[in-house]
């Protein structure tokens, strides 16, 4: 899987400044636990390359992005420490050539279309736009994604968990940047369970996990009515009849026929379905691949390997 892919799947790169590299490690396990292993460590300090080099040898699958990188000589320096991208607040073409001659992906800052043209002179797909939210944010986004239809972009500056399923919930966003995950008197302070919880919050919000219905298995079409018109009857909502099942409100379906899982099967709704498989594979959950449902292209649904409490789990695209 590419890098740039990994960081769509990831949804949300923090971007820190570390001052101490004694703090590396643990920060950026920190974003782990709280579910995001990825990180963008920031040439503005001394102690950049030195922290890079610790996640790296420490945490190895954490996707490590080098950022404010200004010059082909911190490229070397960041790769060699263990970055797998760069990341840069503006667009040096001197910059973006060298990391595409030596094959290194590199995700530069943009501002405006001529910026952007630029990028795509050098074959880049992905940039950064920055400082998003003051160059004009979404917007701005929004009215450059159809002049360059195959141009994704990662907005930083100004995002925070208040803006950032706007952003997210645009097709052409790679995936967004911001530091509110890990800020600076956290790190200062060595709150390193503060960080995990804001990362937790971060990524909750992102995926947007909510009970979507529930499914319930019976061994025939007449079982199937009579227990949905029981459920009906319990809570007065209304019977919907369909092939393979039948409606007892939205939140109850009742199979036909046995379907997935001991008792049937639990359907969650997620903002995004790729996200929500990528991140929940990270906590060591598995896939049934056979189960996936494409629609356009997109994953739209899919199936978890075994059951909980006799059910079935699946992801379904709200």
């Amino acid at each position: 899987m590419e890098f740039l892919e990994k960081l769509s799947l990831a949804g949300l790169v923090p971007v820190i400044a570390i001052n101490d590299a004694d703090d590396a490690v643990p920060l950026c396990k920190a974003l782990a636990e709280g579910g995001l292993p990825v990180a963008e460590i920031t040439f503005r300090t001394a102690a950049a390359e030195e922290s890079i080099r610790r996640v790296h040898e420490a945490l190895p699958n954490v996707l490590l992005c080098a950022g404010t990188v200004l010059t082909t000589e911190q490229v070397d320096r960041a790769v060699n420490a263990g970055a797998a991208a760069i990341v840069s607040p503006g667009l040096s073409p001197d910059v973006v050539a060298y990391c595409v001659e030596k094959g290194i992906p590199v995700c530069p800052g943009t501002a405006n279309p001529s910026d952007v043209q630029i990028a795509i002179q050098h074959g880049l797909k992905a940039v950064k736009l920055f400082p998003a939210e003051a160059v004009g944010g979404l917007n701005l986004i929004k009215s450059m994604a159809p002049v360059y239809p195959d141009m994704k972009f990662m907005p930083t500056g100004g995002i925070n968990e208040k803006n950032m399923l706007d952003y997210l919930a645009f097709d052409k966003i790679l995936c967004c940047g911001g530091s509110w995950m890990c800020p600076k008197d956290a790190i200062a302070a060595k709150d390193w369970d503060r960080i995990t919880a804001q990362t937790r919050s971060a990524v909750d919000k992102m995926l947007g996990f909510e009970l979507r219905h529930i499914g319930i298995n019976t061994e025939n079409a007449e079982e199937s009515m009579n227990v949905a018109n029981k459920i009906a009857a319990l809570m007065n909502l209304p019977v919907k009849e369909g092939n393979s099942s039948n409606f007892a409100g939205v939140g109850f379906e009742v199979m036909k026929k046995m379907g997935r899982g001991t008792n049937g099967h639990i359907a969650i709704g997620t903002n995004s379905v790729p996200r929500a498989k990528w991140h929940l594979e990270q906590r060591g959950f598995k896939f049934i691949e056979d189960s996936a449902v494409v629609k356009n292209g997109k994953l739209t649904a899919i199936y978890l390997e075994g059951e909980i409490g006799g059910f079935a789990f699946h992801l379904v695209q709200k």
